[in-house]
């Protein structure tokens, strides 16, 4: 495996932790995790990289090695604002910029927001929530308020084999190889146990409404070419309630857009296949 190093940054407050894959005066790759994951979830895609590429992947606000938020809720518009300041430690010019699920949706909008500082970029899954509409908002606001009277837990698992079994439960492609990997960077010992490195505090509800037509304002404001990537076998839209027209839809935002899927992957298509994953994205950086 390629060996990366930790690098640690104060970000809006917090001691944000950047895994570093150097390569010095190579192109500047900035790969952004999912929810629920973390920086180490990109090392199988890194391995597989034949190019040189200076690689910096952020563990989020609440994720890995990151600090958590001192409030009792995560916002997503402190995700881009984390971003921006990340990427002045970063680069001085455009970078090139990747990101998975809930990276990808950050990385979509931070190009709409801020179209001069992503010379190219990387949508890997990240298609945005079904829409909602006012009249959610009642029911969304007392589920928030219930949450945070009574907080989610993260279950602990027996050690980190167990991490890594229940990590091929969720997902059947995954290797129990990649798994051990895996659950060595996402959990943590704990009083004999192994707990996941994520604030339990993510998994409260957000209780702001998704406004699509903002994110689409957004999306069609992008100046940088973009890969859009989408796993063959993902039931991601289905289970956030995006159909395929509204698929097409929002792919329609952006001026100057690339789609391509990735047979024999399922969401997690930087762990289910690495290398077609990596030779998608080096082909369209060029």
């Amino acid at each position: 495996m390629k060996e990366s190093a930790s690098l640690f940054f104060p970000i809006r407050g917090l001691r944000y932790h950047v895994r570093h894959w150097p390569a010095p005066g190579a192109p500047k790759l900035v790969l952004l995790h999912g929810w629920m994951d973390l920086s180490a979830s990109f090392q199988f895609m890194v391995d597989a990289l034949r190019g040189s590429w200076d690689v910096y992947a952020p563990d989020w606000r609440g994720y890995g090695l990151t600090d958590w938020a001192r409030a009792d809720s995560y916002w997503f518009p402190d995700y881009i604002a984390d971003l921006e300041f990340l990427l002045d430690r970063i680069s001085e010019g455009p970078v090139n910029l990747v990101g998975h699920s809930l990276g990808g949706n950050v990385a979509t909008l931070f190009a709409g927001v801020r179209p001069a500082h992503i010379a190219q970029l990387v949508n890997l899954e990240g298609f945005g929530m079904a829409p909602t509409v006012p009249a959610q908002a009642p029911k969304r606001f007392s589920r928030w308020l219930d949450e945070l009277r009574d907080p989610p837990a993260l279950r602990p698992y027996e050690g980190f084999a167990g991490l890594a079994a229940r990590l091929q439960k969720n997902n059947r492609r995954l290797s129990k190889e990649k798994a051990e990997f895996l659950a060595r960077h996402w959990g943590r010992e704990e009083g004999g146990k192994v707990l996941l490195r994520s604030d339990p505090k993510h998994k409260i509800v957000n209780p702001v409404l998704y406004r699509l037509e903002e994110a689409m304002a957004c999306w069609r404001q992008v100046a940088a070419p973009v890969l859009w990537v989408d796993a063959a076998e993902s039931d991601t839209p289905v289970r956030i309630g995006v159909t395929g027209t509204q698929l097409a839809e929002r792919r329609a935002c952006f001026a100057n857009l690339e789609h391509v899927t990735i047979a024999g992957a399922g969401h997690m298509l930087h762990h289910d296949q690495p290398e077609a994953v990596a030779a998608a994205i080096e082909r369209f950086l060029g």
